[in-house]
């Protein structure tokens, strides 16, 4: 409400070519006091405070809205917006997501929600009827930070995602850690196989 709290977009380019391919919405919070916020600190505090649904659904706008006004849809690109685990198990979620989309005029193709693994942790037939509403609408699933929460093959299998994001942990030392190579390697094989 004070509006310290600002979506940034970081593009997402095509590896062959460099081609810009779309954007990821990145929250972000300038605190008058704090100054700059990492995420990782203020996003805890938001899902125990009861305030992510509030939060997550204003990215979703603001993304939604800017991927309109950015005119995504005629240019084939797609804006990457994270959810928490908190909003995809909210009852009404896929209706969130499909009265954002119909607000602003985006196609549901042109939107990839990115969600960690553990996020078909507990009901995994809840799970796995939300994502299968959620691609009916046309948008994309991305599982955020693989390789780090509970991969279960199984659920990777059940659950139809279009993109694995390895986490940086294993991408940070590329050139550097044969180990970590063969981790990528092996996690680019699994997602294609898929």
């Amino acid at each position: 409400h004070k509006g310290e709290l600002a979506v940034w977009y970081q593009p997402l380019v095509r590896l062959r070519g460099g081609a810009v391919c779309g954007a990821e919405a990145l929250l972000r919070w300038n605190s008058p006091e704090l100054g700059a916020v990492s995420p990782a600190e203020f996003i805890p505090v938001a899902e125990s405070a009861g305030q992510i649904l509030v939060i997550g659904e204003w990215v979703l706008r603001q993304a939604c809205a800017q991927a309109q006004a950015w005119d995504f849809a005629g240019r084939g690109w797609v804006m990457a917006v994270n959810v928490s685990n908190i909003q995809f198990r909210q009852k009404d979620f896929v209706l969130v997501v499909e009265r954002v989309l119909h607000a602003c005029g985006l196609p549901g193709r042109c939107l990839e929600l990115e969600m960690t693994e553990s996020v078909a942790m507990g009901d995994t037939v809840a799970a796995e009827d939300t994502m299968r509403q959620l691609r009916t609408l046309g948008v994309r699933i991305a599982i955020d930070d693989f390789g780090t929460g509970y991969s279960s093959m199984a659920y990777l299998r059940r659950l139809g995602f279009h993109k694995l994001k390895i986490d940086q942990s294993f991408v940070r030392h590329i050139g550097l850690d044969a180990a970590d190579e063969s981790i990528i390697t092996a996690i680019i094989q699994l997602a294609r196989s898929l």
